[in-house]
């Protein structure tokens, strides 16, 4: 049975309504605690001190002429020597596909810019990769690594897409039929995937419109991206999928096209993404761990993931984890973050359905400022696109939430789910929420524990100490 939770009820009435039971709470995974033992295998990545310089290999400044075969050439070379830093001076570079290398540090010097090609012949042949969380072969990602090892792209340079809706763009754009150029491709894909068609045998590429993401290494060990900005992106900006020991820091992310996510850690361990900047057409972060069959087939979740002292400007939330989250997520570590614009929805959310499933547990938020919100504090959409239509219910459980202060915040939980699937165990504490003004909204959930929280409305303050929304 639909139940909502008004605003009234939060703040007056002396019991809490009964949520829906969603089924039977399960053993907490690691705390906080557990963040130490992370971070102790995150490792630091260090090169040789040996530079390949791109102008050496020909690369001309000036964004006019063609470098991506000076880069290429220079990638090889500082690779077949063991290592080493390939430095893109002061200046403008045009490019296609950049492919690392083992122990290869691409460097950008302060004042360097890539600007990346918008043929997309650029960025062929195809290469193995996920799209949108399926396998398969597709234009190859702006800068790409498949199983290398001790990889990093650096420096106070800037990296830009170029993409408009003139170029890479207009492929996701919907017609007055709700369809895109991309959209025949996404349902082949689909249904490949359902099929159990062979990742090799699914290839797009040229004459199709699935857009690359723009950093993608995958299945690599020991990477790192830092100090960077990132521009104008296809699609994704950061994707790696399959990866472990995994370092984010310093960037500067603005884009604002369609599905222009952040950083998508996709079935990765032990992943650190901190002290970054994210302007973005859609969610600013999301954890990912693949969709529907072909999640499920690889099988791996996500794991392990630490996100602090990020600053979160425009996008769908501040972190999502989903919605192709058939693999799993688990071990979430947020904290020390700011929020603020009247363009960013939520602060986390949570997205799947019945098609792609996913267990989702052990989420962990503390000491999170929050300018606006246009949504919700947290929002669970168990409804999104199929919804029930499945037979894979997913679950969130084991959300714990504190030291949240949120200034202007329509409502503080937007949960839907449905019979079958689980939402249960959401612990709020020492929070302030203020300028809560719309209906709570809660639809076949558990238990939800708010812990010395106060709700500010227009005009009236209410504070709760330790009370339980009942199973």
């Amino acid at each position: 049975m639909k139940k909502l939770l008004y605003l009234l009820s939060i703040l007056i009435a002396p019991v809490w309504l009964s949520a829906q039971p969603a089924g039977s709470t399960q053993s907490k995974p690691g705390g906080w605690d557990t963040v130490g033992e992370i971070l102790a295998r995150i490792k630091s990545l260090e090169f040789p001190v040996r530079d390949f310089l791109i102008t050496d290999f020909g690369a001309g400044e000036g964004g006019d002429e063609d470098c991506t075969a000076a880069l290429r050439k220079s990638i090889e070379a500082c690779h077949s020597a063991g290592g080493g830093r390939v430095v893109v001076p002061a200046g403008v570079f045009l490019t296609g596909a950049i492919h690392l290398k083992s122990n290869v540090n691409l460097h950008l010097e302060k004042s360097a810019k890539l600007i990346f090609k918008t043929d997309p012949a650029s960025y062929l042949p195809v290469v193995f990769t996920r799209w949108e969380g399926i396998e398969c072969m597709n234009y190859s990602p702006f800068i790409y690594a498949f199983e290398q090892k001790n990889i990093a792209v650096t420096g106070e340079g800037t990296l830009d897409g170029a993409a408009s809706d003139s170029t890479w763009w207009a492929w996701a754009r919907k017609n007055a039929d709700n369809k895109s150029l991309a959209t025949a491709d996404v349902k082949e894909l689909n249904t490949m995937s359902e099929n159990g068609v062979p990742v090799q045998e699914r290839i797009f590429g040229e004459g199709h419109y699935l857009r690359p993401n723009f950093f993608v290494p995958y299945r690599c060990q020991n990477v790192l991206i830092e100090g960077v900005t990132i521009l104008r992106s296809p699609m994704w900006e950061i994707n790696p999928v399959l990866c472990t020991n995994v370092t984010v820091r310093g960037l500067n992310i603005v884009t604002h096209g369609p599905n222009n996510d952040g950083c998508d850690p996709e079935s990765s361990r032990d992943v650190l993404i901190e002290n970054c900047l994210f302007d973005a057409g859609d969610d600013c972060i999301a954890i990912k761990s693949g969709r529907n069959d072909d999640g499920r087939r690889i099988g791996v979740p996500s794991e392990n993931l630490i996100i602090r002292g990020c600053t979160m400007k425009e996008g769908h939330a501040g972190v999502a984890i989903g919605s192709e989250i058939a693999g799993g997520c688990r071990n979430v570590y947020i904290e020390n973050c700011s929020m603020d614009s009247p363009n960013l929805d939520r602060v986390i959310r949570f997205k799947s359905n019945a098609r792609r499933g996913g267990v989702i547990e052990g989420i962990f938020m503390r000491n999170i400022d929050v300018g606006q919100v246009a949504e919700a504090l947290i929002t669970v959409d168990f409804m999104y696109e199929e919804g029930p239509k499945g037979s894979f219910p997913p679950i969130v459980r084991n959300i714990e939430i504190e030291n949240v202060t949120a200034r202007l915040c329509p409502r503080v939980f937007f949960l839907t789910g449905f019979d079958g699937a689980v939402i249960d165990c959401i612990r709020i504490a020492n929070s302030t929420i203020h300028g809560v003004e719309s209906a709570e909204v809660i639809e076949h959930v558990g238990k939800i524990e708010l812990d010395h929280v106060t709700i500010e409305p227009a005009k009236k303050t209410r504070s709760r100490s330790s009370r339980i929304i009942p199973d």
